[in-house]
């Protein structure tokens, strides 16, 4: 297996995992950085950004980035449901992470192929028509009287579930 060497250390490459988060106007460019993080760490294909979301280069985005949003693959579309429509054309199952009740928890879902996770606003969730556009959903089932966390946070647990189910 290939090594990187980042700086002053060396890591074994393993294959990129095909997965692609789709983020849908998400507010804050941290929480975007972040999740640049998780895509770099997870070792994973790529994050589209829609709408209003910060992209690269962005100075919000790269402070939390820390360098990752040199080298994680970025896309950029107008709208979320574009992404999903291009996404399901080149043959991925697009899951939205939403709370809704048809939801299942990201620990019963069983992933295979090509996944690509949309992740919505932090305020206003997934667009309508970018629900629509899903072919599944997955949750996160909460315990305490809020429904939700934050959505980087969120999307550590679904990326390293997911990834790790792809990789075995």
């Amino acid at each position: 297996m290939p090594t990187i060497t980042t700086g002053d250390r060396e890591t074994a490459a393993s294959e990129k995992v095909e997965i692609i988060v789709v983020l849908d106007r998400l507010r804050s460019a941290h929480n975007v950085g972040n999740i640049f993080r998780l895509a770099d760490a997870s070792h994973i294909e790529a994050i589209y950004t829609c709408g209003y979301t910060a992209s690269p280069p962005h100075p919000k985005l790269e402070k939390t980035a820390m360098g990752t949003d040199q080298f994680v693959h970025c896309r950029h579309f107008d709208h979320a449901v574009d992404a999903v429509e291009d996404l399901k054309a080149n043959g991925f199952r697009v899951y939205g992470v939403d709370t809704i009740e048809t939801a299942i928890d990201i620990h019963e879902a069983k992933f295979t192929g090509k996944c690509a996770f949309v992740f919505g606003n932090e305020a206003l969730g997934i667009q309508e028509e970018t629900l629509a556009a899903c072919d599944d959903f997955i949750r996160l089932s909460a315990h305490g009287l809020k429904n939700s966390i934050n959505v980087s946070n969120c999307a550590a647990v679904v990326l390293f579930q997911a990834a790790h189910q792809l990789r075995n």
